[in-house]
């Protein structure tokens, strides 16, 4: 039964982490020498480092206390007026991490490998200023947030095959089966182009209604969606019915949903290039099925008095392109490539387009 299926994903799905409270605290500063105004040494500062393979589930496995303590400075001595400063502590953090404040504030992110971030500062050493008594580091409690990266991330309903399309279009093995809510994890693939280029696409784990108001695993999927450059929407041509108690919905309907979610959990994903594939066009009444379907998209005014007001969304999403494929037979892929390098493109050149305008700008300013 669904219920069954949705408790053991719940279960698998609690090995993979997504966020992680860590207790970070800079190290004390050294004894400063009153006699010789000596001056003790800084405490050392613990330090946030994007590194590769590395998770938050290997950070919390390594250190279950989840506490990261810098060393203190050295002190003052007859030999060495000036202390020396105390030990820094590294923490290798994956690419893609916000640095929050328990009160969810975001203070810092990492997204390139080597990428740094103060987390705590060490305490100063004795000196003059401080009557020669060391302060104390800095300590708190900071979350780290993980979202994906990836140029796009693949959005749709649970068995909509967006898992099959990512075997297909790129070098991953994401686990697919015949069921609903079959993905309980990001899975990352890159799709390879003959001359050497990559673009790494994210299958986002299947959005149920009701994800924006954290409904199934609502948030945990959604704010992964904001980290993809762009969207490729990935509906099944026959329809989605998640379970016998919910109600069937056309193509179409799963469409404006899938919009209305992503609107109700934050309008701005919506200003994200988008893209639609639909899936499954082996199917018998797959041709019908996509007529109709390609004259809702161009009209959708004229067809909304058949669906429920609270499942239209204010704004609708503006496809740059729209793909028929089978993932069944391999029907359109090559072709969904190709308009997914074709949008990268665009998009990389639009933005070297605005960045010349305000360099030229700035430099017309400081003439």
């Amino acid at each position: 039964s669904v219920t069954l299926i949705v408790n053991l994903l719940f279960h698998q799905y609690g090995s993979f982490i997504d966020d992680l409270r860590l207790y970070v605290r800079g190290g004390t500063g050294g004894m400063g020498y009153p006699r010789l105004g000596g001056e003790g040494g800084r405490g050392g500062d613990v330090w946030f480092v994007a590194r590769e393979k590395i998770t938050l589930k290997s950070i919390r496995e390594r250190y279950p206390q989840k506490r990261f303590v810098a060393g203190t400075g050295a002190n003052s001595s007859v030999k060495a007026l000036k202390g020396e400063k105390g030990k820094d502590c590294e923490v290798h953090v994956p690419l893609g991490i916000s640095v929050l404040c328990d009160d969810g504030k975001q203070i810092g992110e990492l997204n390139a490998v080597g990428e740094r971030f103060l987390a705590a500062r060490g305490g100063l050493g004795g000196s003059l200023a401080t009557n020669f008594v060391p302060c104390k580091g800095q300590r708190r409690v900071v979350r780290l947030d993980l979202k994906l990266i990836a140029d796009v991330g693949l959005v749709g309903f649970p068995n909509a095959g967006k898992s099959s399309l990512l075997s297909k279009i790129s070098h991953a093995k994401p686990e697919i089966a015949n069921y609903p809510f079959t993905t309980i994890q990001p899975q990352l693939g890159k799709i390879m182009y003959t001359d050497y280029k990559q673009i790494s696409v994210a299958d986002l784990p299947g959005l149920i209604e009701g994800a924006h108001a954290n409904k199934g695993m609502g948030h945990k999927f959604l704010k992964h969606v904001e980290r993809t450059r762009q969207l490729l929407l990935v509906v099944d041509i026959s329809g989605f019915q998640l379970s016998l108690k919910t109600q069937f919905r056309t193509a179409f309907e799963t469409i404006l949903l899938l919009t209305k979610e992503l609107e109700l959990y934050k309008e701005e994903l919506l200003t994200k290039p988008a893209l639609l594939a639909i899936n499954k066009m082996d199917l018998s009444c797959a041709k019908d099925n996509l007529n109709e379907l390609t004259k809702q998209l161009q009209n959708p005014q004229d067809f909304l008095h058949l669906i429920q007001k609270e499942m239209i969304p204010a704004n609708t999403l503006e496809f740059k392109d729209i793909i028929p494929v089978s993932t069944y037979t391999g029907e359109g892929i090559e072709e969904l490539k190709a308009r997914i390098r074709k949008s990268i493109d665009e998009e990389a050149e639009q933005e070297n387009e605005e960045y010349r305008k305000e360099k030229l700008l700035l430099l017309q300013a400081s003439e």
